[in-house]
């Protein structure tokens, strides 16, 4: 980070994360899926984080609300707090979940069989072909009702990059099993939360606080489910926005939460 960095003039930019989940082998619980973050990436660099990424124009796209069941812009909105353009979340969660992780939250309109292809998951990544153009041609629907938002939180300030990250819940579709990138993402698993976060606090895998505070929530739920059911019962989630603990250079050590002792003090 340079000398002439004013974390005043960071922009926050809006942004969405779906955790796909299915039932897990053997015993009750459930499998989420995760990906790792390449070394190179701008922000979470190694991080193991669930897909998403930035809600961009084009998933504010008035040409997909047709496409879309379940949930309209003023539902979507309402959920989030916002007075519109809400619909764009749940959008972005499910282009960033095909993109980096190759699994398509969609369904045809006839209910045959849908066709996942490498090279239509691409390019959407590189923007040749948009979830506009994806549907049309495909005859696709996105079925928004199965998608729960369920968390907030925003990037502390002091941070080159900040983000205000909606997150959200969904059963992964029966035969679709992902894969990493290999571009933004380097290494994908499906894993119970309780081996992720013993992981985690082992060394193993490395964690933000945001990514943590999901697996606990997940680790309570026996089947998939259950875990989207009570998803669809939270209804006005906190916004958590950590702060910055500094040392006497000013330099970042750490963050608060906001129900730690010293948050008010920061």
């Amino acid at each position: 980070m340079s000398d002439d960095f004013d974390p005043n003039t960071v922009e926050i930019r809006n942004a969405a994360t779906v955790m796909l989940v299915r039932d897990a082998d053997g015993d009750p619980g459930v499998e989420v899926f995760m990906l790792r973050r390449t070394g190179k990436a701008s922000f979470a660099a190694g991080m193991y984080v669930f897909p998403g990424g930035r809600v961009d124009d084009v998933d504010h796209a008035d040409e997909i609300e047709p496409f879309c069941q379940g949930l309209d812009d003023d539902d979507a909105s309402r959920q989030l707090g916002i007075e519109s353009g809400g619909l764009a979340y749940w959008v972005a969660s499910i282009r960033e979940c095909y993109e980096e992780a190759g699994i398509l939250l969609a369904g045809k309109r006839d209910g045959s069989a849908l066709a996942i292809r490498d090279d239509d998951r691409h390019a959407v990544h590189d923007g040749t072909l948009s979830m506009v153009d994806l549907c049309k041609r495909d005859d696709l629907i996105l079925d928004l009702s199965t998608t729960q938002y369920v968390d907030h939180w925003i990037t502390p300030k002091g941070e080159p990059r900040r983000f205000d990250t909606r997150f959200f819940v969904t059963e992964a579709p029966a035969g679709q099993d992902g894969l990493h990138d290999d571009k933004e993402t380097v290494e994908s698993l499906w894993i119970r939360p309780a081996d992720a976060l013993r992981m985690q606090a082992a060394g193993e895998l490395m964690m933000m606080p945001p990514t943590i505070k999901n697996l606990r929530w997940l680790e309570a739920f026996d089947a998939a489910s259950e875990a989207v059911d009570a998803g669809a019962e939270i209804t006005d989630p906190i916004t958590i926005l950590p702060k910055a603990r500094l040392d006497e250079s000013g330099k970042m050590i750490g963050v608060a939460m906001p129900w730690d002792s010293d948050y008010a003090e920061l």
